[in-house]
């Protein structure tokens, strides 16, 4: 009688533990906007928030973040609020939520594709597990030729900043992509000056820690716009950027220090097959939910 009835606990535990196997949610997404964007604009973040819950299914979390208290602070901060202390509020917000602890996926669109890299390199608990950077100015920019987002004032106001002097003090510490700016004619007074930037690049000083949270990705996957209008250079989303002392020819990644010297492990990642380049046919952040499915779901499953 004890023998049966042990044999039936066992069953039931069995069965118990399938069930709880099979029926695990799947890996949370955090995802950050880029500039003039916000967390919740249904015809962007919003979109992209709903393709994930559709495609991916089983009632995944999806954590659009807002970086602010309300949708037009998040909007302002994205050009105004200093990247280092946005980083601060993101990665207080992941520790604090109950349904990242186990870990998660990331998704970062323009400038939110380097700034969730520093949250990667900066802030490894939770644990970011794949991150996919959508037009990700890695090596930063050197132009300002577009400007998305409804806000043209915003837009002027921005632009003029930076043909005021990018490396000015209070303009590094307030403008977001001065933060960002990377100016091929002048390395020096970028990498003295840049307050983000030249920071996760490991161009001031080399950081181990860096290098070794970014190395405990099992994917990074960057996507560059072929046909980009609005990122100078293009090849920054893939780590490439301009040859020192002019703005025309370009590196790629593997040419650059960053690369040859693997100061973040980008070079351990890719001869590991953990570092994926893709590309999209299209302008900047325009792909289609046909390429998304074909190209991106697979490392959010």
């Amino acid at each position: 009688m004890e023998a049966a009835r042990m044999m039936f606990v066992a069953f039931f535990a069995v069965i118990a533990f399938c069930l709880s196997t099979t029926s695990a949610s799947p890996t949370p997404v955090v995802i950050w906007h880029g500039m003039g964007d916000s967390c919740c604009n249904p015809l962007s973040m919003g979109s992209i928030k709903r393709m994930i819950e559709e495609k991916v299914g089983g009632g995944i979390y999806v954590r659009s973040l807002e970086i602010g208290s309300n949708i037009i602070e998040d909007t302002e901060n994205g050009f105004l609020l200093n990247v280092n202390k946005q980083i601060d509020m993101v990665c207080s917000k992941l520790q604090k939520d109950p349904k990242l602890q186990q870990g998660y996926n990331a998704m970062g669109f323009s400038q939110g594709g380097q700034f969730l890299r520093a949250i990667a390199q900066k802030c490894p608990n939770p644990p970011m597990l794949n991150l996919v950077s959508f037009g990700g100015q890695h090596q930063g920019v050197y132009g300002f030729p577009r400007c998305p987002g409804e806000n043209q004032t915003m837009c002027d106001y921005v632009r003029k900043l930076l043909n005021l002097g990018a490396y000015i003090s209070w303009i590094q510490d307030n403008l977001v992509q001065a933060e960002y700016w990377h100016d091929p004619l002048n390395e020096a007074e970028y990498r003295a000056k840049s307050v983000f930037l030249a920071d996760i690049n490991q161009e001031k000083a080399f950081n181990a820690t860096y290098k070794a949270n970014l190395m405990k990705l099992k994917n990074l996957v960057l996507v560059k716009f072929s046909e980009d209008t609005m990122v100078d250079p293009k090849e920054s989303e893939w780590f490439g950027f301009y040859v020192e002392g002019q703005a025309k020819a370009v590196y790629n990644m593997t040419q650059s220090k960053l690369y040859q010297q693997d100061l973040l492990g980008l070079k351990e990642l890719n001869e590991s097959g953990r570092l994926a380049l893709l590309e999209s046919p299209t302008d900047h952040l325009q792909f289609t939910e046909e390429w998304f499915e074909a190209n991106i779901l697979k490392y959010l499953k």
